[in-house]
Formats: structure tokens, C-alpha cells, sequence
């Protein structure tokens, strides 16, 4: 597992969730099932959260790209300081802030 701290680390014990799946299939015990089904809502908060984190790339992606194309066109159409556009995009951009419980209840 990486250590870098802009990447998102996982919320979720994978390999927990596994040991549980892997013990009911094995032995289909009602306390074994009960088991892995409580990992249903830690599951969904985990795909949550990742739908939040590729929408929030992929918006910031849009708004990068969409400065570098305005650069290029500007410094097409002979403008002084084309690289304004660039300039903006980038001073607008946030740093990386993980969400919260209650930001993905949002």
C-alpha cells in the first residue's frame, strides 16, 4: 500500500470483508451470513466515497482542460498574455481534501 498522502487510501478492511465472504461460503452458518452481510453498508460507503473522488478528478480535469484549451486558442488568436487563462485555472484549483462522513451524506 502507498504512503503518498494525495492518494486516497481505502476505507474499507478488504481483506476482513474476504475472510467473511470465504467463511459463509465455506460453513453457512446463520452467524456467518449475518457476518458478511454487515459488511453491505461499509461496502456502499466505500463505493460512495469513490464516486465522489472520480467526480471531483474528472470535474477538476475538465477545468484544466478546458484553460489549457482557451490558452492555446488565445495564443492562436495573437493575444498579449494568453497564458491568462492557464493562470486562473490553476490559482482556482484546490488542493486535495478528503471527504467527510457527512459530506458524502450530501
Amino acid at each position: 500500500m502507498t504512503t503518498d498522502p494525495r492518494i486516497p487510501r481505502p476505507t474499507v478492511d478488504k481483506e476482513a470483508v474476504l475472510i467473511h465472504l470465504h467463511a459463509v461460503r465455506l460453513r453457512p452458518t446463520p452467524l456467518a451470513a449475518w457476518t458478511a452481510i454487515a459488511d453491505i453498508p461499509l461496502l456502499l460507503a466505500e463505493i460512495d466515497r469513490l464516486a465522489w473522488l472520480l467526480s471531483r478528478t474528472r470535474w477538476d480535469f475538465a477545468n484544466l482542460l478546458a484553460a489549457a484549451r482557451g490558452t492555446l486558442a488565445a495564443d492562436h488568436d495573437g493575444e498579449s498574455d494568453p497564458l491568462t487563462y492557464l493562470r486562473d485555472a490553476v490559482a482556482e484549483h484546490r488542493a486535495f481534501t478528503p471527504p467527510t462522513d457527512t459530506g458524502l451524506a450530501e
